[in-house]
């Protein structure tokens, strides 16, 4: 596999906390890969740096070998690389359907309704919908969606920039096992169409089910990597994170 992301010697401070601290990683395309580490470990602020929200004090991210290091975020995601959030990010009032056509359209929110929404978008976004299984509610406001459809559908929406990589963050908060299980499946299906993820999980099940390789930060930076198994019997992470 090729080097798809890298995060080399990155550092960011926030006052008087190191959020993250000479970091270095690596993400190998085709991969999905497993972030973790305890509360506070810096792993959404790597997110946001990877992203464009914060931009390093130090060091550089490289995607596809190509810096993305201080670009902004529509930048970052039209070229390949996209993400959710722990907290979903949608537009509350906004039908699913126009939800779905938000990210990838450059204008003002009139220019999402009636002809102005291209046929071709609304029939990648009905693909889409009806692949998380939410055609049903195209026309419902995104407000009226359960916590578990507005999961799905932040998902379903940033897919249609098809993204080489997606990142997730904390795809199984606060759904139940069996809307966990179809999102498990849905990421094993899409990696099998091409596309690599890097995931943030508190859902150590999930992550060693689903992930062929895990990464650990600790106090912002890596503490260690490797297959699942590995870092189940490794002293340094059950001492920092899994416990005994």
């Amino acid at each position: 596999m090729n080097e798809m992301l890298r995060i080399a010697c990155v550092s960011r401070r926030f006052g008087g906390i190191q959020a993250v601290r000479d970091c270095n990683i690596s993400v190998q395309s085709g991969s999905i890969t497993g972030l973790i580490g305890p509360n506070g470990s810096g792993k959404t602020t790597l997110f946001n740096l990877i992203t464009g929200v914060y931009s390093p004090d130090e060091g550089e991210i490289l995607f596809e070998g190509k810096t993305i290091t201080n670009l902004p975020p529509s930048r970052i995601c039209h070229g390949g690389l996209s993400r959710t959030f722990q907290i979903t990010r949608l537009f509350w009032e906004m039908t699913a359907l126009e939800n779905m056509i938000v990210p990838i359209r450059q204008v003002g929110f009139r220019s999402l309704l009636g002809p102005d929404m291209f046929r071709n978008e609304i029939d990648r976004a009905m693909g889409l919908l009806e692949r998380v299984g939410l055609t049903h509610l195209k026309d419902e406001p995104a407000r009226k969606l359960s916590f578990g459809q507005q999961k799905l559908l932040e998902f379903a929406a940033i897919l249609m920039a098809d993204p080489k990589m997606v990142m997730l963050d904390e795809p199984a908060g606060g759904v139940n096992p069996t809307m966990i299980r179809f999102i498990m499946d849905l990421i094993r299906d899409l990696n099998k169409e091409g596309v690599t993820f890097l995931v943030v999980e508190h859902n150590m099940g999930v992550v060693m089910e689903l992930c062929d390789h895990v990464i650990v930060l600790d106090q912002g930076t890596k503490l260690a990597e490797g297959s699942p198994e590995m870092i189940q019997t490794n002293p340094a992470v059950l001492d920092a994170y899994l416990g005994t």
